[in-house]
């Protein structure tokens, strides 16, 4: 059955791949993650960017991200990096790929 869990992933990635609101978040997510990387600077909240981050990414790679999953995840991303201006146009851009999705004001 591992081949068959392969076999659907592999569908979910190709599906996410067609998409292209979900190729945006996936690429802005990278990009403010190897920013965030190469950032040698120590901040309080660091930990928290960086697992959220990586918490998009997966949702990303998903292909049918949970809008207020992602949402939440931008808001905690945004509140850790929000005061270091070295990031401003990464984060700018990745609230532009989250707002891809939608605006979520049915719930």
């Amino acid at each position: 059955m591992g081949s068959m869990d392969r076999e659907q992933q592999g569908r979910q990635v190709v599906a996410a791949c067609q998409d292209p609101r979900t190729e945006e978040l996936r690429g802005a997510t990278a990009q403010l993650r190897r920013r965030l990387a190469a950032h040698r600077t120590e901040f309080p909240d660091r930990a928290v960017a960086e697992d959220e981050l990586a918490a998009i990414g997966a949702m990303a790679r998903e292909g049918a991200p949970d809008q207020g999953r992602l949402r939440r995840s931008l808001l905690l991303v945004a509140a850790s990096l929000g005061s270091v201006s070295a990031f401003a146009a990464e984060l700018a851009r990745l609230r532009a790929a989250v707002e891809l999705f939608g605006t979520g004001a049915g719930g």
